[in-house]
């Protein structure tokens, strides 16, 4: 499917039932195409890339339509070393606790600091806690933070998607969940914004193969 076609999808207002007949098969193919992406090519994502994969990634559905979800966007090499050494001490701290051997631990923390520093993008995704609704008791106060995970979740997706469909490639990590205070005092961030997981995104340098999926019939169930 060509990007032009496919972005024409989530601009356009007049889609038919016919418009859509027409896309079904390739639009699941292309979900069916989505690969994690870890190694890029040097160049820039130009801005209006940028700008698409955030309007896509705020048309995602939300409970109550809270729409929890905020970015920071991360360009500046300076800006992405400052943030993976911050985190790289946190995680390589973690490591020793558990006992991995120091030589193994600092080579996964190096392994990290490079994909934060090489990508091109990198765009952080966190979840505003003030954007919630409050109530009297713990179990409705824990599920409508759960609610707003999810949105978050969603609104992360659909920036994947639509980085895939720009051509570029793309990887979700949850090491920010590891790390909240340290990132939030790293980038500055406001102290209602929760992070929740990095996006590196830029020109696929290599794109995997996709891994296997369990069978859908270990996954599903029919009554």
């Amino acid at each position: 499917m060509q990007v032009r076609g496919f972005t024409e999808l989530w601009v356009r207002s007049d889609m038919t039932s016919d418009f859509w007949a027409e896309r079904d098969e390739d639009i699941i193919t292309w979900l069916l195409t989505r690969r994690s992406v870890r190694q890029f090519l040097k160049n820039p994502v130009p801005a209006e890339a940028i700008e698409q994969l955030l309007k896509a990634a705020i048309q995602a559905p939300s409970a109550h339509n809270r729409q929890p979800a905020r970015f920071m966007v991360i360009q500046k090499p300076e800006v992405k070393l400052r943030l993976a050494e911050a985190m790289g001490a946190d995680f390589l701290r973690d490591l020793l606790q558990d006992g991995v051997p120091l030589a193994s631990a600092k080579a996964q923390v190096e392994r990290s600091r490079q994909r934060i520093t090489e990508a091109p993008l990198d765009i952080l995704v966190c979840l505003e806690i003030e954007s919630l609704d409050n109530y009297p008791d713990q179990k409705r106060q824990q599920a409508e933070y759960i609610m707003a995970v999810q949105g978050v979740a969603m609104a992360a997706e659909n920036l994947l998607l639509a980085a895939h469909c720009l051509r570029l490639g793309a990887v979700w990590l949850c090491a920010p969940l590891f790390a909240p205070e340290t990132v939030r005092r790293t980038l500055c961030l406001p102290d209602s914004w929760e992070p929740q997981g990095l996006i590196l995104s830029g020109y696929p340098a290599i794109t995997p193969e996709g891994r296997s999926r369990r069978p859908l019939a270990e996954l599903t169930r029919y009554d």
